[in-house]
């Protein structure tokens, strides 16, 4: 499977693209970062950042994106812009058919250093050691990309597997009536 992970941010919205299977060496393609100048106006900063995501879609063509799930941080204005880069880049997998996947950056930490409360640092370790790196993926929001992908790789078959539990259960309930009552209709002779 190939995954583009994005690490959303409207100054620096990480990318990275890793291809592999869970239990198996995965392997980076590319990692970079897709940068906006701080002062610059909303708009062209968003067509920028977008431009960046589909030139990396158009390079790469993964089968999935892994987005990094926005969370309630005290700084409004940060989370705005994350908020905003992580929609352009739901939008453009979207567009594409690609499916897109949210991962908190807890599950994230979780899945590449076995703590949900690691620090960039031990995630950037972990990254560099999972895909045999010679150095560190800089800035760090490079190996945060690199490790939403790698999380999505990971947690792909038995949330694949979850799916289809609750389909199957979606399909064995009898079916509702709008009205919320079952479709079983009693019939008077």
């Amino acid at each position: 499977m190939r995954v583009l992970g994005v690490d959303p941010g409207l100054t620096r919205c990480g990318i990275g693209v890793v291809e592999g299977v869970a239990g198996r060496p995965l392997t980076m393609l590319g990692v970079g970062v897709v940068r906006t100048p701080p002062d610059g106006d909303l708009g062209s900063r968003l067509v920028a950042v977008e431009q960046g995501i589909e030139a990396w879609l158009d390079e790469h063509r993964p089968e999935r994106v892994a987005v990094e799930r926005v969370f309630s941080q005290h700084n409004v204005r940060t989370v705005m812009g994350t908020a905003q880069a992580s929609a352009v880049a739901v939008l453009c997998a979207s567009r594409r058919g690609i499916p897109v996947a949210l991962h908190t950056p807890s599950e994230v930490k979780a899945a590449v250093t076995g703590s949900g409360r690691a620090d960039k640092a031990q995630v950037g370790a972990m990254v560099t050691r999972l895909l045999r790196l010679a150095a560190m993926p800089k800035p760090a929001d490079a190996a945060d990309a690199l490790a939403l992908a790698i999380c999505h790789i990971w947690r792909a078959p038995a949330t694949s597997r979850l799916q289809q539990a609750e389909a199957a259960a979606r399909a064995a309930r009898p079916a509702r009536l709008p009205g919320g009552g079952p479709s079983v209709r009693k019939v008077i002779p």
